[in-house]
């Protein structure tokens, strides 16, 4: 029976070290709340580092087992891993970088390596317990590498990944030494989640400018599978926070407050003490509106709560140090006998006293400067029963992208925040209710457990789609069966693609000229009696004759436009003609004018627009532009447009590869044929074929006709090797 295990770097449990003994203390994050309901079901399990260093086996035996007793397997981590892995590189390194902060951002090799280490040791632990037919859900940047190194070990695991904070700008991630090899593990999944479609995006562009891979309505292909990325906002527990607000114990909290601070309006902000929340810069604020608006002072006061975070880290200790001479320079300057304008607590607090502030709390500071998607703002949703309070939200927190109701700011604007406190104070009570009522009905309609489920059911349709649509793979009994039924016949046809399929793909397409190995294999598997060998491409005649015509070889050119067979000179596959492209020809050099790095090929009968070595958004969006003008040219004609690998060629309708093709499968009537190619050309190859024909996709193969696929070219190379 299949389960699901739940990975994050760490566990829904904190262990705390006394003088005697550990205590174990269940975690109050939103996520172990989203996913408790999973990890504890029969079978399942939660992986992940338990929060603290073991000093002894007999220590580390006590955690393991009281861990266990719950569902959960602890990863345990060295001294040297916890501050090179997860203080270092996870901390230092991607955590600024992620949140735009990259003045910040340290990029030590020993930290990378130590990163790499401990996804590998996360590896481990997860491949002792998972099987070929588990579900994987990783979560968060700590692990970014992870996907790909299960991925390697178990290739038909479901494995989805989730990311809980911003994913950048990809001229932000191109800063960072390693951002290749993070693409990469975190393209070993199956599904990639964000908080919001803008951090999709973000991910999205990156793949496609750094490693080069195209995507299409959020699903990207990389050289083996078809991964889907996709925006799944994240919720909160509404009932837990409703009922807490509700509680009597919340509600005698609310009354000593309220008794303390009399008839005093509350503005309340709350966060961890980190740079990306913005807490300098809304107390700079709340300065000006006293400034602006006199009238505020002995009328409303700021509750900070500050929840300690690292202010052992040197950006973080000056970060304290900035908040805590702040807080003194307005209350020294403002405060009254009996007002004091910023309360200001250094600590966390119980849920029930969390609940209270939220209650007496008419307006809600949430302004990060950047954040994954903010919870505190949820939270104080959820918390006003009465439905009076009003929420300001920075534009940059994934929040804002749902919350339209709030008032959404700019928190490095000092004057918009404080004219957005002003206006939320003066708010009629209709607005507000009207307001908060909307985004309560959001918020608990898309709670924590629905963003659990839709996860879940969206990792369960991308992989039942990856299986639907991708091709077998060749594996080693196809592999063999195929070599069998080879030696076995005595005519032997072999159609052969050349670009990304014998060669790999070039910037500069004159440079994919044939190595050594590929001439030999194609000398020896020609020189065979029974064997017809066809080099069938869309590359010109005069390249193909240049590179490959000393061989006994025959040639399909320019997707079957000219043919040659071995000794034999070159033939048009029927009449054509070509007057048109003095038509066409001023279209494609526009758009080489628009788009730096693309070019014209000329070949007798068709023109090629080729884009390979452009900027790879622009020019996908210039070949989207192109194939629609000429489509619409084409229509009526004799014309057709082919699309390719990073190519869009427009020549004579009604020949192909697969139609010239089938013009070697009629005239040399074999009892064999391979057929391998690894575009969409090609999928006219594969589809002129008999079905017994061994047709194989090279890369990735959504909708494919062939029947196989391998990996790439060096996966070719190898097979061609066995037929000798």
């Amino acid at each position: 029976m299949s389960r699901t295990i739940i990975v994050s770097n760490r566990l829904p449990t904190k262990i705390l070290r006394t003088e005697n003994t550990l205590t174990f203390q269940p975690s109050e994050g939103g996520l172990a709340t989203g996913l408790g309901s999973i990890y504890r079901q029969d079978g399942n399990v939660w992986v992940g580092w338990p929060g603290l260093f073991v000093e002894s086996e007999e220590e580390e035996q006590h955690v393991r087992q009281e861990l266990e007793a719950d569902s959960m397997a602890p990863v345990f981590l060295t001294e040297a891993e916890i501050h090179d892995f997860y203080e270092g590189f996870s901390n230092s390194t991607l955590w600024p970088t992620f949140h735009y902060f990259t003045q910040f951002a340290t990029y030590e090799q020993s930290h990378w390596e130590a990163y790499v280490a401990v996804n590998e040791k996360f590896c481990q632990a997860v491949l002792e317990m998972a099987g070929p037919d588990d579900t994987i859900w990783v979560h968060d940047y700590q692990l970014l590498l992870l996907p790909e190194m299960l991925r390697r070990a178990r290739p038909d695991c479901t494995i989805g990944f989730f990311l809980h904070i911003p994913f950048p700008s990809h001229e932000l991630i191109r800063v960072l030494p390693w951002r290749n090899e993070l693409l990469q593990g975190m393209l070993g999944a199956d599904l990639i989640g964000f908080h919001t479609y803008g951090y999709m995006r973000h991910f999205l562009s990156a793949v496609s400018q750094l490693l080069g891979l195209n995507s299409q309505n959020g699903q990207l292909q990389t050289p083996t599978r078809t991964v889907l990325v996709d925006a799944f906002p994240m919720g909160i527990d509404y009932d837990r926070y409703a009922q807490a607000a509700a509680s009597e114990a919340a509600l005698a909290h609310e009354a000593e407050y309220r008794e303390a601070l009399r008839t005093t309006r509350v503005i309340l902000s709350i966060d961890r003490l980190d740079y990306t929340k913005g807490i300098a810069q809304r107390l700079r604020a709340f300065e000006v509106l006293l400034q602006r608006y006199p009238e505020w002072a002995e009328r409303v006061s700021l509750i900070m709560v500050v929840v300690p975070s690292r202010d052992q880290v040197a950006q973080y200790a000056s970060l304290k140090e900035e908040i805590d001479e702040i807080v003194g320079r307005i209350n020294a300057q403002y405060r009254t006998i009996y007002w004091t304008p910023i309360h200001y607590f250094y600590r966390s607090f119980p849920l029930e006293e969390l609940a209270a502030l939220y209650r007496i709390a008419e307006v809600a500071l949430v302004t990060p400067m950047r954040d994954g998607m903010n919870l505190v703002a949820k939270e104080f949703i959820a918390s006003k029963a009465d439905q009076r309070g009003v929420l300001i939200l920075s534009e940059r927190a994934g929040a804002a992208r749902e919350l339209s109701d709030a008032l959404i700011i700019n928190p490095t604007d000092t004057g918009q925040l404080a004219e957005a406190m002003h206006d939320a104070l003066v708010m009629p009570e209709e607005e507000q209710m009207q307001r908060m009522a909307a985004m309560q009905a959001l918020v608990q309609q898309y709670n924590v457990f629905s963003w659990t489920k839709l996860f879940m059911d969206r990792l369960s349709y991308a992989k039942i789609k990856q299986l639907t649509l991708a091709t077998e793979t060749l594996d080693t009994s196809t592999t063999t069966q195929l070599v069998t039924e080879y030696q076995a016949a005595e005519r032997r046809l072999l159609l052969l693609d050349y670009d990304g399929t014998l060669a790999g793909f070039n910037t500069n397409p004159q440079r994919a000229r044939p190595d050594e190995e590929m001439l030999l294999l194609l000398q020896r598997l020609a020189e065979n009696p029974r064997n017809r060998v066809v080099v069938i491409s869309g590359r010109d005649r005069t390249t193909l004759q240049n590179w490959l015509g000393h061989l006994p070889i025959d040639f399909i050119a320019e997707h079957g436009v000219w043919l040659r067979r071995a000794g034999e000179e070159w033939t048009l596959f029927q009449t054509l003609r070509n007057d048109w492209k003095t038509e066409i020809r001023p279209i494609l050099e526009l758009y080489v004018s628009r788009t730096a790095g693309s070019f014209i090929e000329d070949k007798e009968y068709s023109l090629v627009w080729h884009y390979r070595r452009a900027d790879a958004e622009l020019s996908a969006m210039r070949a989207r532009e192109l194939v629609s003008h000429l489509t619409f040219l084409a229509s009526n004609t004799d014309l057709q447009v082919m699309e390719g690998n990073k190519v869009i060629e427009i020549k004579n309708a009604g020949i192909n590869k697969g139609t010239a093709a089938s013009r070697w499968v009629a005239e040399y009537e074999p009892d064999f044929i391979v057929a391998i190619g690894d575009d969409r050309t090609d999928e006219d190859t594969f589809g002129a074929m008999p079905p017994e024909a061994y047709t194989i996709k090279v890369g990735s193969a959504p909708r494919s006709l062939a029947r196989f696929h391998v990996r790439g070219t060096t996966d070719v190379r190898q097979l061609l090797r066995k037929l000798l």
